[in-house]
């Protein structure tokens, strides 16, 4: 996402702060209850993660969660208390090649996490992208642990993405790409091979410019997230059914999202520098208040229900803030059409 910086960054962050002057962060209050830690968010405090771009929840230590920084730090992995927001571990993974742009992670039904090595700012350039794979370490402590690496090709040719998923139950593997009018969810192989390339196949496609994604623990709900809103979908048969949108909050370059391990609350995280992780609670779970997968509130998706679904956003301060966003948003539009990266 490097390539995005520049133009996009100073764009996102204009919008979050129109957003958040006009009507707020459209986040449901937090309540005291039996929630995983870290459900109540949390501040990345780590100096050397200034590009936070992915999130997933541990499964072996409860409240942990893992992220990566963007293309350009190596081959490492964080994992963060989210409690205190303090980096408790930093996982180096060897057997693989200099990462390119890793973009996504997420945990397996096996305990094993998946970093997606899958961005490709210059829309497709790069005839293959690569996956790797490291077991969880059941210690937190620095430490370097040896990973598998995959090969990857789309069938239908290259092309950039940031989300990569592992399915809880069945732990398929799905990539997500991303694209300013919209991307495609790709399923991958039934089982990845280490020895031999493979290839994603096109599932349906995805009407969002996606940044992350999230399957909530009991594999039953696929939660998208773009800059400015997300979608909800429901998960059945290996195939996704859209519900509803996310209340997705702004953020300067709103980039992670994962379901906490008790899957009441979806964590979305921005990049930067001391970058907050605000959580949004799931309806339908003990303790959750949002709609399918997350509350609908003023996103920029989801502008168009805001007036009544939003209990910031009323009258004309909520007219005129979705047109002020709307402006800012649109306005951005000219600057995310970057140049290919040299």
């Amino acid at each position: 996402m490097r390539a995005n910086k520049v133009r996009a960054t100073v764009g996102v962050g204009a919008a979050a702060a129109v957003a958040a002057v006009l009507f707020g962060s459209g986040t449901a209050p937090a309540t005291a209850d039996s929630r995983s830690p870290g459900s109540d968010g949390f501040t990345i405090t780590d100096p050397r993660i200034t590009e936070s771009s992915g999130l997933a929840a541990s499964h072996i230590h409860p409240g942990v969660y893992w992220t990566h920084n963007d293309s350009g730090d190596g081959p490492y992995i964080y994992a963060i208390d989210g409690r205190t927001g303090k980096t408790v571990a930093r996982v180096t993974f060897t057997g693989v090649g200099r990462p390119r742009d890793d973009e996504a992670i997420s945990i397996g039904p096996d305990d094993n996490i998946y970093v997606g090595d899958i961005g490709d700012n210059s829309g497709g350039s790069w005839n293959h992208v690569w996956i790797y794979k490291l077991p969880e370490p059941k210690v937190l402590r620095d430490q370097t642990v040896r990973a598998t690496q995959y090969t990857v090709k789309y069938e239908d040719g290259p092309r950039n993405a940031e989300t990569l998923l592992v399915h809880p139950k069945t732990g398929r593997v799905y990539i997500v790409s991303k694209n300013e009018n919209g991307g495609a969810l790709y399923e991958g192989p039934a089982t990845l091979s280490p020895t031999r390339t493979n290839y994603f196949k096109r599932v349906t496609d995805i009407d969002l410019w996606v940044t992350d994604g999230a399957f909530s623990p009991d594999g039953k709900q696929l939660a998208l997230r773009g800059y400015f809103g997300g979608i909800s979908y429901a998960w059945k048969n290996g195939r996704p059914k859209r519900e509803g949108q996310l209340d997705v909050p702004l953020q300067p370059q709103g980039e992670s999202v994962t379901y906490t391990r008790d899957g009441k609350t979806l964590l979305f995280g921005s990049e930067g520098k001391d970058s907050k992780v605000q959580p949004v609670p799931v309806k339908g779970a003990a303790g959750g208040s949002g709609s399918s997968g997350g509350a609908t509130g003023a996103t920029a998706s989801g502008a168009g229900t805001a007036a009544n679904d939003n209990p910031h956003f009323t009258g004309k301060a909520g007219a005129v803030g979705v047109a002020a966003l709307l402006i800012v948003v649109f306005g951005i539009g000219r600057l995310v059409r970057r140049k290919p990266r040299s």
